[in-house]
């Protein structure tokens, strides 16, 4: 797998770390990394979406890894950035899919930018806090319930809590992930968790945690503000994928996102985790995708 990473300059002289893989001539597909993670690509998603014409472009948000930290930014700010990461690959049009805290960056993307993408999907996205008809902590594994709680407390609060959590993580191995993991994981996404998909995933939060905790902090405040965007405007075609065995982003927000966005499917699977769903459904989201575009 032969991968093009190079840093791009961005706004207020930020620069993000990207990474392409695919067909040169491939129509692009922006993917979103969930919280905390980075945009190391996952192969079997990328051979799959390059089997398919796609050109997979990954990028860190800013305060992971090498990308440089953007304080206050909001979920919409990263709009701006996916335009300049596909105005740098010449993509007038292009793809974006979100997994987990990935999902409202899609999203946002898919607002802010009807002209450009054309399809997007989210995958184990969460929905907004304080979103009218969603619980949004109802069903999420105690560890998330004490990070939002931390979030909701204060800088302090939080930062000492994800310095703690990032110190289990950088100890975690692959053999190990799952029970670093605790109760975020059910046991469908315990058994997804091994092979090349532990591997990746272990080595992902490592370099997400390798420059600090800032980027995790800033997603986690910026899901505990209004995300800057209404998810009622979205009119490009949107596929919502939700597991119902997801400990992480409970079920109900699938639900609630599929209900609320006006072009959204849903693709809603009772047998599915956090994890286990992209693992298991990798193929299927992007011909999901692809079929959503052609609409």
């Amino acid at each position: 797998m032969d991968v093009d990473a190079f840093s791009l300059e961005v706004d207020d002289g930020r620069s993000l770390d990207v990474r392409v893989v695919g067909p040169p001539d491939g129509v692009v597909l922006v993917t979103h990394h969930g919280t905390p993670s980075t945009g190391r690509p996952f192969r079997p998603f990328v051979e799959a979406a390059a089997d398919r014409g796609l050109r997979t472009v990954t990028y860190s948000r800013p305060g992971y890894a090498g990308s440089t930290r953007a304080p206050g930014r909001s979920v919409a700010s990263c709009a701006a950035d996916t335009a300049r990461i596909a105005d740098h690959l010449g993509a007038e049009r292009f793809f974006t899919s979100g997994q987990s805290g990935g999902g409202p960056h899609a999203l946002a993307c898919a607002a802010l930018l009807p002209d450009r993408v054309i399809a997007c999907a989210t995958t184990a996205g969460v929905g907004p806090w304080n979103a009218d008809g969603l619980d949004f902590l109802a069903g999420m594994a105690e560890e998330n319930i004490q990070e939002f709680g931390a979030a909701l407390a204060g800088s302090d609060e939080l930062r000492a809590y994800l310095e703690h959590e990032a110190g289990t993580l950088r100890a975690a191995t692959a053999n190990d992930l799952a029970d670093a993991l605790g109760g975020l994981v059910s046991p469908v996404d315990v058994a997804a968790l091994t092979g090349e998909f532990a591997e990746h995933a272990t080595e992902t939060l490592h370099e997400s945690i390798s420059t600090g905790i800032l980027g995790w902090f800033d997603d986690d405040v910026a899901f505990t503000q209004p995300w800057g965007f209404e998810l009622a405007d979205i009119r490009v075609p949107v596929v919502v994928w939700q597991g119902a065995q997801d400990r992480m982003v409970p079920f109900a927000h699938g639900e609630w996102l599929a209900a609320t966005i006006p072009a959204a499917t849903a693709r809603l699977l009772d047998d599915e985790g956090h994890l286990s769903l992209v693992v298991g459904s990798i193929e299927e989201i992007l011909e999901d995708l692809l079929a959503a575009g052609r609409t």
